[in-house]
């Protein structure tokens, strides 16, 4: 027997609830390999999961848990032996295939990697998809070419920006970081950040689809309107990498600064990313994440803090990067 979150939905009055139970081997899906959970995380996408799902759910009971680090229990996969680390993100793990909220998880090898070697088990749940996500931004933004100037990151006090401003800090980029808790201002600067912008400053449409050149570059994790806003600020080629939607799927811009600015907006999926690039962003977070910068975004959890944690997660009160140790 082991420990999870086990989320359960009433039938009736449509609510769901989430708490920690015992499950068997035998409750497990079926899968590849099957691991031994050592650490993972919380992202919005495990907020909505832990709470009415979001759609994202397709069958209840359920673990959610979107990432998770651990060690190989058993494996029918020539590519997995026991004893080997591995880290899991995305490939709807967590949403529609249980996930990393327990002390044992059963997933295909085609959604494992190897643990990129530099990283522990804790540190890649540091990271997690939150980090992942931001690394591949970043290497979007170099693969277009980073012009000159400061490089924006929205919602940076966030899992994605903050570990966009680690790295973006690190890679010797001038970052300006967006927040709206003027609290987060020390934080963001230990990060890297080397310019704060209020989120009021920037979060409303304005009339002139072109404003001043300001960006060399930029990770947004908001959307909607702060992304309107930002496109029409960017220099000439720069580029916008969109990772998320915290203000809103909508976009109320205009293709003026796609026509006559060149920026290009670049989407950025984790969930269903290739396998080659997953290994070269795990690979680069190794390298170009300073672990120092990383243990200072961490806050520790356990499966029994999950509830709260997920429900401050949707309402925008979780800072930095949360590591659930399923053990502890």
């Amino acid at each position: 027997m082991f420990d999870a979150l086990v989320v359960n939905k009433d039938e009736e009055s449509g609510k769901t609830s989430a708490a920690v139970a015992q499950l068997s081997l035998d409750d497990l899906p079926s899968g590849d390999v099957t691991v031994a959970v050592e650490y993972s995380t919380v992202n919005y996408k495990d907020g909505l999961c832990i709470g009415p799902g979001g759609g994202l759910v397709r069958k209840y009971p359920h673990v959610p848990g979107i990432d998770f680090a651990g060690t190989v229990e058993a494996s029918d996969d020539d590519r997995y032996e026991p004893g080997d680390k591995v880290v899991l993100t995305g490939w709807r793990v967590g949403e529609a295939h249980w996930g990393g909220y327990a002390q044992k998880a059963r997933v295909k090898a085609d959604w494992l990697v190897p643990l990129p070697e530099g990283l522990d088990t804790r540190q890649a749940m540091a990271v997690g998809t939150a980090g992942f996500t931001a690394m591949l931004a970043v290497m979007a933004l170099e693969d277009h070419g980073i012009k000159a100037g400061p490089v924006l990151v929205t919602g940076a006090a966030g899992g994605v920006g903050s570990v966009a401003t680690a790295i973006l800090a690190n890679l010797g980029y001038k970052v300006a970081g967006v927040t709206g808790r003027p609290e987060t201002a020390d934080y963001l600067t230990s990060l890297g950040a080397s310019q704060i912008v209020a989120r009021d400053e920037i979060n409303e449409t304005v009339k002139r689809p072109l404003e001043g050149e300001t960006w060399g570059g930029c990770v947004d994790a908001v959307g909607g309107a702060m992304l309107a806003r930002v496109l029409g600020q960017m220099k000439y080629g720069a580029s916008v990498a969109a990772v998320g939607l915290a203000g809103g799927a909508g976009l109320p811009a205009t293709v003026i600064p796609f026509l006559l600015r060149g920026v290009n907006l670049l989407g950025i999926d984790s969930v269903m990313q290739p396998y080659d690039n997953r290994v070269r962003a795990w690979e680069r977070v190794a390298k170009d994440l300073p672990m120092d910068k990383l243990e200072a975004m961490v806050q520790p959890a356990t499966l029994a803090d999950l509830p709260q944690l997920g429900a401050d997660i949707l309402k925008g009160q979780v800072k930095g990067r949360v590591v659930v140790d399923v053990n502890g």
